[in-house]
């Protein structure tokens, strides 16, 4: 099983995810071109991607889903909310493609749990998608949460163990407060419904994080209220002030970029 970002953070974010040589797609909030150039780097065909699924209804999350569902003829995985919600930006799309899930299904021979994230949206949802288990493998599963205001009882309950993880440090409290955002703004931000801060990220891997615990992505960084550098020592400072690397010895912690695709990460069995 591996799994990478084609994009994150609030000028769009990408999630790609697969088993051998089928994909499926968490989110599109880049367009469809450069979603395809991105994914041209990884050498990835498109003709592997099974389906998109979208967390939410936010530009930054579907920019491209609806011209990408149609020039692939993938179908869309999406709540009846989350319908709602982007019809009308997303174009024409065939009634073929339109499918309303609930909370958990599957796409591209893998399992999907939606679960509930805390953000200002008509609906938003984390996953944890996993390989299912057969006599000749284990089971493996990535757990994602990339929009949510504060850690939620569901992401406690279902990204503790997961084998990885693409998850929000939306930014720095100290860059926010002092920065030039207009205030209203910072409240939505900081706010139940905005986006996590690194140390809460921090807070939260350390209850996720079990020894089967194999790398963690950090991602949707702020432009202006987080770098790379201060999300990534800060999330590292407070895991070893917990201890997880007693409980995690070898779990290695790296930041998404925001323009560009990351390394294909290869879980190991």
């Amino acid at each position: 099983m591996h799994f990478t970002t084609l994009a994150s953070g609030s000028s769009g974010n990408a999630i790609l995810v697969g088993e051998d040589n089928r994909h499926l797609l968490v989110d599109c909030g880049i367009s469809g071109k450069n979603f395809l150039h991105n994914l041209s780097h990884l050498n990835i065909p498109y003709s592997e991607i099974e389906g998109i699924v979208v967390t939410h209804e936010h530009v930054d999350h579907i920019r491209g889903v609806g011209v990408l569902a149609r020039k692939l003829k993938i179908p869309i995985y999406a709540t009846t909310g989350l319908w709602e919600a982007m019809n009308p930006s997303l174009g024409k799309i065939a009634e073929n493609q339109r499918i309303d899930v609930q909370d958990s299904f599957s796409c591209a021979g893998l399992d999907v749990l939606l679960y509930p994230t805390s953000h200002d949206s008509r609906e938003s949802y984390g996953l944890k998608v996993s390989r299912p288990k057969r006599k000749d493998r284990g089971d493996l599963a990535v757990g994602i949460a990339t929009d949510s205001g504060r850690i939620t009882a569901e992401m406690h309950q279902h990204l503790k163990g997961c084998d990885a993880f693409v998850v929000e440090a939306n930014y720095d409290d100290e860059r926010l407060w002092k920065g030039s955002y207009p205030w209203y703004l910072k409240k939505r931000i900081s706010g139940h419904y905005g986006h996590l801060e690194n140390k809460q990220l921090a807070e939260g891997l350390s209850e996720w994080i079990t020894g089967n615990t194999q790398r963690v992505v950090l991602a949707h960084l702020s432009e202006e209220n987080n770098t790379p550098e201060i999300a990534l020592s800060t999330v590292l400072r407070i895991l070893k002030e917990l201890n997880i690397s007693k409980k995690c010895p070898d779990v290695q912690v790296q930041v998404a970029p925001r323009h560009t695709p990351h390394e294909l990460i290869i879980l190991r069995e």
